[in-house]
């Protein structure tokens, strides 16, 4: 696979949360012309993308801002059960120092942190227009 798209509200915004649980920009700026309006299916695309990857791996995600059309369909306090590409997990190394991170930034999580047996520690967190973020910490 090579990345995850994403459309938001407030490419800003979302950058700086991806950004904030250790992810780098690799690019940003418009992208607009007949090309994508081919491989979308839509006339008059006008976006601003931004993409992020994991550092020193291949997961990426590419994160959309549609200025024309206009994006549609939001619902971003969807619970978990909601049916569509519901969540994205991250392996981390400290979980509660990650929370702390992005709680320290307006950030909260959907639930709690639990424990599953003696394998992993993991929460969900929601990010800017309810993008669900699972973070899991392996148990030595």
């Amino acid at each position: 696979m090579d990345h995850v798209g994403v459309v938001v509200e407030d490419l800003e915004a979302a950058t700086a949360f991806f950004v904030a649980l250790g992810m780098e920009v690799e690019g940003s700026g418009p992208v607009e012309g007949q090309w994508v309006d081919t491989v979308v299916g839509l006339d008059g695309v006008r976006v601003d993308v931004a993409m992020v990857r994991v550092p020193g791996g291949h997961g990426k995600l590419e994160l959309t801002r549609f200025h024309h059309p206009l994006a549609t369909g939001s619902e971003p306090d969807a619970p978990a059960n909601r049916l569509g590409l519901r969540r994205l997990m991250f392996a981390v190394d400290d979980i509660d120092e990650v929370v702390a991170g992005l709680r320290a930034r307006g950030f909260d999580l959907v639930g709690d942190i639990a424990q599953f047996e003696d394998v992993y520690r993991l929460c969900y967190v929601r990010g800017p227009e309810g993008i669900i973020v699972a973070l899991a910490e392996e148990l030595g």
